[in-house]
C-alpha cells in the first residue's frame, strides 16, 4: 500500500510517500537537486513500488522548498535537518523496521554521506556523488579531460575542426578549467564528501554511471575502499528500462550487505 503523509521540520511541513511492506530493513530515498520525490521519469516511485512488493518498506520525501514541501530551498548542504526529520518520520511510520538504509543520487548522495550518521542511518548506497561546486556552465574538469581524450582520438573531430565546426573558444575555456582544477584548494566540497564517505567504512556502497560527468568527476578523486558498481551508461538518472533494472539490482545487493 502507498500512503501520502507529511512531517514537520523546523516549523515547515515536508511531504512524503511511504510504500508499506513487512520487512525489517527499510530504504529511505533522498532526492537530488531540485527533483521531487517521484524522481526523474518517475524512476524513484517505480523503484519504491518494486522494492515494497518484495518486502522492503520505502520512504521518499521532498526537502524544504521542493515539490509539495513548504519552506525555502537552501540546497543540499542545508538539508541535514530534513534528512534527520525524514528518518525519524520513517521509523514512526514503520515501527517494525530495525535497519535503515539510505539511497540517493547526485547531491542527495553527498547529503547522505555528510549527514546520514546524524539521521541514524545504518548504511548508505550512493549514486554519482556530487563533489564539484559549479563555477560556470561547463562540466567538471575530470569530465572534460575524459571527453577530450575520447574526442581527440576520433578522426571525425579533426574533420570538423578543419571545416570550422569546432568551437575553439569553448575548447580554450575547457583547457583553462582543467589547468585551474589542479590548483584548487584542498578544503573543498570534494574533500568533505570523500572524508565523510571514508567514515562509513564498510557501510557504504557506490554506484556510478561511467559516462556521466558527475560520476567521472567523483571517480577521478575517489580512493576509498567502498564497493563500487559501474554501469556502462551516460544517463545520470539511470533512465530507461535496462538502466532502471540494473540500479534496482545494485540497490538490492547493497541492502543485502552487512
Amino acid at each position: 500500500m502507498r500512503t501520502l503523509m507529511a512531517f514537520a521540520c523546523e516549523g515547515e511541513s515536508l511531504a512524503a510517500t511511504l510504500d508499506e511492506a513487512d520487512g525489517s530493513t527499510g530504504l529511505l530515498i533522498v532526492s537530488g537537486g531540485n527533483e521531487i520525490r517521484s524522481g526523474a521519469h518517475r524512476g524513484m516511485a517505480m523503484l519504491a513500488h518494486q522494492l515494497a512488493a518484495a518486502g522492503t518498506p520505502v520512504f521518499r520525501y521532498d526537502r524544504r522548498g521542493v515539490g509539495d514541501s513548504t519552506g525555502d530551498n537552501n540546497s543540499f548542504l542545508s538539508a541535514e535537518p530534513d534528512l534527520v526529520a525524514a528518518a525519524a518520520a520513517f521509523r514512526r511510520a514503520a515501527p517494525r523496521m530495525s535497519r535503515l538504509i539510505g539511497f540517493g543520487n547526485c547531491d542527495a548522495a553527498s547529503t547522505l554521506a555528510l549527514f546520514g550518521r546524524s539521521a541514524g542511518i545504518d548504511r548508505i548506497i550512493v549514486a554519482n556523488p556530487w563533489v564539484v561546486q559549479p563555477v560556470d556552465d561547463i562540466p567538471p574538469a575530470a569530465a572534460i579531460r575524459a571527453r577530450y581524450k575520447s574526442a581527440l582520438r576520433d578522426p571525425a573531430t579533426w574533420r570538423r575542426a578543419l571545416k570550422g565546426q569546432v568551437s575553439f573558444t569553448k575548447l580554450l575555456r575547457g583547457l583553462r578549467k582543467v589547468v585551474a582544477a589542479k590548483t584548487e584548494e584542498r578544503a573543498s566540497l570534494a574533500t568533505n564528501v570523500l572524508t565523510a564517505l571514508d567514515g562509513w567504512h564498510d557501510d557504504a556502497a557506490i554506484v556510478l554511471a561511467n559516462g556521466d560527468a558527475t560520476a567521472i568527476a567523483f571517480a577521478a578523486r575517489y580512493r576509498g575502499g567502498a564497493k563500487v558498481t559501474r554501469f556502462d551508461t551516460a544517463s545520470h538518472s539511470f533512465a530507461g528500462a535496462e538502466n532502471a533494472a540494473a540500479l534496482h539490482a545494485a540497490i538490492v545487493d547493497g541492502m543485502a550487505q552487512e
